[in-house]
């Protein structure tokens, strides 16, 4: 249905060039801005964070949203006045010796991200990258125009938020900043609400490709299942999962959980390195992220190809669980709403798992918001709004018997139905389940 869908959209051409999306997400914010701060003067800044040690680099989310570019140590000024203009360090010849940059950016180049002019971060660099701790002639130029404008009282907008989670690497780079622009940090607004506000409605673009992620997904699922058998270790289980998000140009959205027996009772078990036990049920809780965007599902599967009875039981009241929330799941309700319990997926979840007789062991969130990031930008005080994507995941842990289910499915909410499961090809009643398995035996 969902293939038919976005062939549909492909021949109707309407999804449009990548330079006027990004365009168009800037003059939303910007527009955004001067309807919430109509009092204040300035210009919106988007910082990329720097390469930390040997990891490589993933670009900030909200960066990739606006932009579409995927290098570290940018800096982005945006205003209505004066355009758009991209801040790029100075290497000279050097970084492409060194490093294979994912984008290409130069004056031929930048207008296929929808950017009027590019301009030198700071002075030449005498290495191939910046480093966190970086000096101040590294951000000569914005550091410049910063001064400026806190000289002049403008206002800068910009992604940092007060709390301790969000934008980190983000903050750490304007915090740098900071220390060669007195009075910068008194002058920066946070448009970090603005921005959850727009990238939680995803277009049909996005909704492409987290389809994808998702496919990519389930082959890695199915790679998992056929290796299963009793003795085998879970990281065996593990490089067969991330083997094929490498093999289709993914990387993982999150450290994958293979975890089997008791140790599925533990929510961000990360160590995979037991071996499964005969008749253990096994939990994988793994996602791609492909081109930016993260799927995240989880399934149970049967060590020796079929479930036991008690497994049974407790995995059709989780699957009955997922299935009474998404039905439950539109517009105008609430992931999580303690004084609007009926309208509450969480709380949902919490009664019927009562009925049952197992809502002490149901130990986390129903489900978040999912895109750009695993745990997707949005504010869980609000409804639920078409557009939004979300995970539906409820679970029961039972150490004692060395059982742990959880059934994890990714839904993209729209108007007047149930949510579409973009993940519903992924074997999920005990019986289809019991069948992947097998069919490796």
């Amino acid at each position: 249905m969902l293939d038919e869908m976005f062939e549909v959209l492909e021949r109707n051409n309407l999804n449009p060039d990548k330079a006027t999306v990004y365009k168009e997400r800037r003059a939303k914010l910007l527009s955004l801005i001067e309807k919430n701060h109509a009092e204040k003067k300035g210009k919106l800044f988007l910082f990329a964070p720097l390469e930390f040690g040997n990891n490589a680099f993933i670009q900030d989310s909200s960066f990739y949203y606006f932009t579409g570019i995927s290098e570290p140590a940018l800096v982005l000024s945006c205003s209505l006045q004066d355009g758009t203009t991209l801040y790029m360090p100075d290497f000279g010849d050097l970084r492409e010796k060194w490093v294979h940059s994912v984008n290409t950016i130069n004056n031929d180049t930048i207008s296929l991200f929808g950017i009027d002019q590019l301009q030198k971060l700071g002075q030449r660099s005498n290495g191939y990258q910046l480093y966190p701790y970086f000096t101040e002639k590294d951000y000569e130029h914005v550091i410049s125009q910063l001064r400026d404008m806190v000289l002049q009282k403008q206002t800068i907008f910009t992604l940092f938020p007060s709390d301790p989670y969000q934008y980190a690497l983000v903050r750490f780079v304007v915090d740098r900043l900071a220390q060669f622009v007195p009075g910068l940090i008194d002058s920066i607004v946070d448009i970090s609400p603005l921005v959850a506000q727009m990238r939680r409605k995803k277009d049909i673009a996005e909704i492409e490709t987290l389809y994808q992620s998702i496919g990519i997904t389930h082959a890695a699922f199915e790679a998992a299942a056929r290796l299963l058998r009793p003795d085998v270790s879970e990281a065996e289980l593990q490089a067969a999962i991330e083997y094929i998000f490498t093999e289709n140009g993914a990387t993982r959205a999150y450290p994958s959980i293979v975890a089997g027996g008791k140790r599925a009772t533990i929510l961000h078990y990360h160590a995979n390195n037991s071996h499964v036990k005969e008749h253990e049920a096994v939990l994988i809780d793994a996602g791609a992220m492909y081109q930016h965007y993260c799927a995240d599902i989880t399934r149970v599967l049967p060590a020796s190809g079929t479930f036991t009875d008690r497994q049974k039981e407790l995995y059709e009241i989780v699957l009955e669980t997922q299935q009474v929330v998404m039905e439950q799941a539109r517009p105008g309700v609430w992931l999580s709403n303690a004084k609007e319990q009926d309208a509450s997926l969480q709380h949902i979840a919490i009664q019927y798992l009562h009925k049952k007789g197992y809502d002490q062991y149901f130990i986390h969130g129903i489900g978040h918001y999912l895109g750009l990031d695993v745990h997707d930008v949005g504010s869980r005080t609000e409804p639920l709004q078409a557009g939004d994507v979300i995970t539906i995941e409820p679970g029961i842990y039972l150490p004692d018997e060395s059982i742990g289910i959880r059934i994890e499915d990714n839904y993209w909410i729209v108007e007047d139905a149930e949510p579409v499961c973009l993940s519903e090809s992924i074997p999920k009643s005990i019986e289809a389940v019991q069948e992947l398995v097998q069919e490796s035996f």
